[in-house]
């Protein structure tokens, strides 16, 4: 074999080592891969029963029913659409209606959702913070509303 083709060989076979390193990461990820969806995509993709996803919009009032021990239910709207949460644990201090909250869990049936029992809801960290995700979606919902901008202050 002369010295072209041995280099040809070689650098074949780094290609095919790294193609397959690369399968081989994108399977071992393939678990851990979360999607994040609104209400109201949740509703158009229609993604099958049992996959793991983040879902976020707000706690619509009147929703949240406190079940035995740390049972929770609860809705999660943007305006359009509503799907149904279900949770056993302990929630965030902040949770309450009308905040905003990102949901992680299993898709249990279309609009029925579980979430998980560690850190599976997550809720509004102050007056102005909330998810990038959940702002997102409730402005292309026509949701979002910014509130007041406080004025600027000159330094002296």
């Amino acid at each position: 074999m002369t010295r072209k083709g041995r280099r040809l060989v070689l650098i074949g076979s780094a290609v095919g080592m790294l193609a397959i390193a690369a399968g081989l990461m994108m399977f071992a990820f393939r678990d851990n891969i979360v999607f994040f969806y609104g209400p109201s995509e949740l509703a158009q993709k229609q993604p099958a029963p049992g996959a793991r996803l983040r879902i976020g919009g707000l706690v619509k009032e009147g929703s949240v029913v406190h079940g035995e021990g740390q049972k929770l239910s609860f809705v999660i709207t943007d305006g359009k659409s509503d799907v149904s949460v279900t949770y056993v644990g302990q929630t965030p201090d902040l949770f309450r209606e009308g905040q905003g909250v990102v949901a992680m869990g299993v898709l249990i049936a279309p609009g029925t959702f579980r979430a998980d029992d560690n850190n599976g809801i997550l809720a509004k960290h102050d007056e102005k913070y909330m998810p990038r995700e959940v702002a997102d979606a409730l402005k292309k919902e026509g949701m979002w509303n910014e509130g007041e901008q406080r004025p600027a202050t000159a330094k002296p």
